[in-house]
């Protein structure tokens, strides 16, 4: 793919520094008085995960890497690590287990997520901004602990564990915001 000037850049795109393929992870544009402009940015390893920090000039540019965005459904997970279909082709996409790390409490069965692909590589996953989970495991709330905005833990279905308010049971179905794993509501289904 042709060059990408750095200005250009933003987080989440992909380019290819030291013959790796890496992420943009930050950004920013730096203009100080009486000097020329330039660009801090962060940017992640596919391969090796290894964060680099650059200071580059703003004339500067780098290999920019096509990025696909396809919807996948996830599946299963066995030896060989995650498994996710396309809902169309059946194509099965193998994510590993250190690039689910951050999303794996999100994983839900038949779910559809937003895969990053760059040269054929699974390179990220996308969540949606908030989730639908069902309550699997959650104490009863104590009659009487309500005076102020009391939460107690809940365990979803994947593991993850939310603070949910007192009157939330298990069996439940509440939405989650995946950013942070904050209890938003109850579900509307």
């Amino acid at each position: 793919m042709a060059s990408v000037n750095v200005i250009n850049l933003r987080k989440g795109h992909a380019v290819r520094h030291n013959n790796e393929v890496c992420l943009v992870i930050e950004h920013e544009l730096k203009t100080p008085p009486r000097m020329a402009s330039y660009v801090q940015m962060s940017i992640r390893s596919v391969a090796t995960k290894k964060v680099s920090n650059l200071r580059l000039t703003s004339n500067d540019s780098l290999e920019g890497v096509h990025l696909e965005k396809i919807g996948h459904e996830y599946s299963y997970k066995d030896t060989e690590g995650y498994h996710f279909l396309h809902p169309e082709t059946y194509e099965d996409m193998v994510v590993y287990e250190d690039l689910i790390d951050s999303v794996k409490d999100y994983l839900i069965d038949s779910q559809l997520y937003t895969l990053l692909i760059a040269d054929g590589v699974v390179v990220s996953i996308e969540l949606p901004l908030t989730m639908t989970m069902t309550v699997a495991e959650s104490s009863e709330g104590v009659k009487g602990d309500s005076a102020n905005n009391v939460y107690k833990p809940a365990t979803m279905q994947t593991g993850l564990n939310v603070n949910v308010p007192l009157f939330i049971n298990q069996g439940e179905r509440i939405v989650v915001k995946t950013e942070d794993g904050s209890y938003q509501g109850r579900a509307n289904d």
